[in-house]
């Protein structure tokens, strides 16, 4: 089946049902919402059997309609109507939400119901319940119509329609901390998380607030006082307790979402410090848990520097293996560039997060005396990936999107050592395309190529027990000692035929020239991401139907 793809940008739900899509066999293009003429174009240059549009900002014109069936993912129950719907779940607090794959009508959200998956909610932000049961129940719902489309079924009529809500307005989420429970400042945040924050006062200055958690076991004082400081998070006290805030953002336009500690400044290291827990240890047996959970994968040169001496410190305990578990929502995406966007010299900031990126790496690469376990319970990207192949066992949840190359950000060449474990891993050519190709691939794909050695199930409890099980198979399996033999055999093998750091240096040389060479590609690209400037067009490896050379795929 010939399916199109609508979006906004190519988001993680897009980049799902994409790499899902593919799997199951149909022809796949995509095709970004940029204008009613773009999108007539694009239906007839591709004569798609479908349109599918996981993430769009305004309705698709009548005409279109007309043409061919459209599906529209809205991230609502049945009858529920309006641009924020996630959002007004979570600051009512509900207790069940749901998705529905709704076909496109003149009037918004109006339009009969393909399928329908609901779910509970957990105390969590919107942008985690999105990449997780939004997501899940997407996916599942895109399948089912998929299915019934094929065997000329047809979708059922909405229930009773709710009035169309609007987007849920900037002043609801206003924090008033001498007014707000605990429980009420949570909601605002985690239902304004992702965009566009949640409007409070810090310091006696206004901020948009990302990223809360509560702060418990620190001493009450007045609501809105900065209590301490964990990481480059701050604890904030409210009216019956506290809250952990990890990033904010200016309210005004064209301002960046940045940690509190880059925020804050003085105010903020002047405050008693606080255990960091973003990075913790814990051991079971002769397996350490080495977790780690950077905001949407993003770690700048401090957060490396953290993890690497985390990473040195775990070798002092006496384990066979070593497990590194990402957060629920990313594994890691590499560099942070929102701080190096920020930085007085981007080029500058650039090459030191790079640098310490590679000192992780590089520290993960120097343990010969145990088996290195990366475990991807959350999506992954660019240097992120690669500092996962550092492991000598990779596991995967299913449902987990990989994107194991930098071309998109204006043609970075990448580093991380990336040039000798990617072929380490699949070969010379494998990882040529895989660099060159710039898609995403899942869990199934990932498995083909030699990039995971081990699928977990995608239910987080499922997850969690299954990861727990065949760690503890790897650490007690009678060829254990074989298997560490072989690891330090290969790697004083590799040494002596490159060492890794020419490795480095190759690879750092063209990096340069990416941070402080004539072409501001990359700068223009970081630029452009970080600030959601819309793309103008959708890129050729992605619009199928646009590009004059056909897609090779891999594995």
């Amino acid at each position: 089946m010939r399916i199109l793809l609508l979006c906004h940008s190519f988001n993680s739900l897009t980049q799902r049902l994409f790499v899902e899509l593919r799997e199951r066999g149909e022809e796949v293009s995509v095709e970004f919402d940029i204008s009613d003429a773009v999108l007539r174009e694009a239906v007839d240059l591709f004569e798609p059997d479908l349109v599918l549009a996981p993430f769009l900002k305004r309705a698709i014109p009548e005409d279109v309609l007309g043409r061919v069936t459209c599906l529209i993912v809205h991230p609502g129950p049945p009858g529920d109507r309006g641009p924020s719907a996630l959002d007004w779940a979570i600051l009512e607090g509900r207790e069940h939400w749901g998705v529905t794959l709704l076909e496109a009508a003149p009037e918004l959200d109006a339009g009969p119901v393909w399928a329908t998956r609901a779910f509970p909610m957990r105390a969590a932000s919107k942008s985690s319940h999105y990449r997780h049961e939004v997501t899940r129940g997407a996916v599942a719902c895109v399948i089912e119509a998929l299915e019934k489309f094929r065997n000329g079924e047809r979708p059922l009529a909405q229930p009773e329609l709710t009035p169309m809500r609007p987007a849920c307005p900037r002043a609801l989420r206003r924090i008033d901390w001498a007014a707000d429970e605990l429980a009420t400042v949570l909601r605002k945040i985690r239902s304004a998380d992702g965009s566009p924050g949640a409007p409070g006062v810090l310091g006696g200055r206004d901020y948009l607030l990302f990223n809360a958690e509560p702060a418990d076991g620190l001493p009450t004082a007045e609501p809105g006082t900065l209590l301490a400081r964990r990481g480059e998070s701050v604890a904030v006290a409210a009216r019956d307790g506290a809250v952990w805030v990890g990033h904010l953002r200016e309210p005004v336009a064209g301002s960046l979402k940045l940690p509190a500690a880059h925020m804050l400044g003085d105010a903020f290291t002047a405050l008693p410090e606080k255990p960091q827990t973003l990075i913790r240890y814990e051991q079971d047996g002769d397996v350490g848990f080495l977790h780690f959970a950077f905001h949407n994968g993003a770690m700048s040169a401090a957060d490396c520097r953290a993890f690497e001496s985390a990473i040195v410190s775990a070798r002092d305990a006496k384990t066979r293996v070593l497990v590194l578990t990402g957060g629920p929502d990313y594994w890691s995406n590499g560099l942070h560039l929102g701080v190096i966007e920020a930085a007085q010299s981007a080029a500058e900031e650039s090459l030191q997060n790079i640098e310490a990126m590679n000192d992780c790496v590089r520290a993960l690469l120097d343990i010969d005396d145990r088996l290195v376990v990366a475990v991807l319970r959350g999506n992954a990207g660019a240097g992120g990936v690669f500092l996962a192949l550092a492991a000598d066992v990779v596991m995967m949840r299913e449902g987990v999107i990989l994107n194991p190359h930098y071309k998109d950000m204006g043609n970075l060449y990448g580093s991380e050592y990336w040039t000798y474990l990617l072929p380490r891993r699949v070969g010379v050519e494998k990882a040529r395309l895989i660099t060159q190709n710039r898609l995403p691939m899942g869990a199934a794909q990932a498995a083909r190529l030699g990039l995971a050695d081990i699928i977990l199930p995608e239910a987080p409890e499922e997850a969690e027990a299954a990861l727990r099980e065949n760690v503890q198979f790897i650490a007690s399996a009678p060829d254990f000692s074989e298997r560490l033999a072989a690891k330090q055999a290969a790697r004083t093998k590799d040494e002596a035929t490159k060492p890794l750091e020419n490795y480095r240096a190759e690879e750092l040389e063209k990096m340069r020239r990416n941070f402080f060479g004539f072409d501001p590609s990359y700068h223009v690209a970081r630029h452009n991401f970080i600030r959601k400037v819309a793309k103008s067009r959708t890129p050729l490896h992605l619009a199928l139907h646009r590009s004059l050379r056909p897609r090779r795929d891999i594995a």
